[in-house]
C-alpha cells in the first residue's frame, strides 16, 4: 500500500491508531468536538451537528478523491475517538506532502497522543512513501502548536503573510515547517529515542 492506496492506511502504535474516517465516528466525534478551544486558530469551526457532519463529509470526499486523506485518531487504552490529522498537499512526483489539519480533545492534550500519531506518520512518509519534504503550516499565533513542532525537530521555514481567511475576518498569518528526509534517521533517534 503506498501513494495510490493511501486512502486505505491503517497505523498504529501502544498509544493510538490512526484510520480512515468514517461516518460512523460521528458520535465519536460528537463527545469531543464541541470545544471551542479545538478551533481557535482553525479555518474550520464545529459548533453544531451540522458542522460536524459536513466536516466528516468533506474528509471523507476528500479522502476518497485523495486530494487530503483525513485519519481519525483512536486512543488505543480506551478504543475512542480522540481526534483527528491528515495527509495534504500530496505529491507523489515530488515526493512530499504535509501533515496538518490536527486537532485532539482536551482531556488527550498533553499526553503524548499527538506526538504518537505524528511519530507514526513520519515514519510511514519517510520509510514507506520514500518522501523527501514533510512539511507542516499553523497560525503563527499559534504558539502551541510552534513549540511541538520545534520538539518534533521540524526547522521553521518562514512566514507566508495574509495567506487565508479565519472565521470572523481576521486575515491569517501561516508559518511553515519542514523536515527533509536526510535530517529523519537522527531527528528521530535525538526526539524519540528509538
Amino acid at each position: 500500500m503506498l501513494w495510490n492506496d493511501l486512502k486505505n492506511l491503517k497505523l498504529e502504535n501502544d498509544k493510538v491508531q490512526i484510520r480512515r474516517i468514517e461516518l460512523s465516528d460521528r458520535e465519536g466525534f460528537s463527545r469531543i468536538a464541541f470545544d471551542e478551544t479545538i478551533w481557535q486558530y482553525f479555518v474550520t469551526q464545529i459548533t453544531s451537528f451540522l458542522e460536524l457532519d459536513q466536516f466528516i463529509e468533506e474528509a471523507i470526499k476528500d479522502t476518497l478523491n485523495g486530494s487530503r486523506i483525513v485519519f481519525s485518531i483512536l486512543d488505543r487504552i480506551s478504543n475512542r475517538i480522540v481526534g483527528s490529522t491528515a495527509f495534504g498537499n500530496i505529491s507523489e512526483k515530488e515526493r512530499k506532502l504535509e501533515i496538518g489539519w490536527s486537532w485532539l480533545s482536551r482531556d488527550t492534550r498533553g499526553t503524548g497522543i499527538n506526538r504518537a500519531t505524528k511519530l507514526l506518520l513520519l515514519d510511514y512518509a519517510f520509510n514507506e512513501l520514500r518522501c523527501e519534504r514533510v512539511e507542516f503550516k499553523t497560525d503563527i499565533l499559534n504558539v502551541i502548536a510552534r513549540r511541538g513542532l520545534a520538539a518534533l525537530g521540524a526547522k521553521e521555514e518562514g512566514v507566508l503573510r495574509s495567506f487565508n481567511f479565519m472565521p470572523g475576518g481576521r486575515r491569517r498569518d501561516v508559518i511553515y515547517y519542514s523536515i527533509l528526509r536526510p535530517e529523519w534517521p537522527a531527528l528521530r533517534c535525538e526526539k524519540f529515542g528509538k
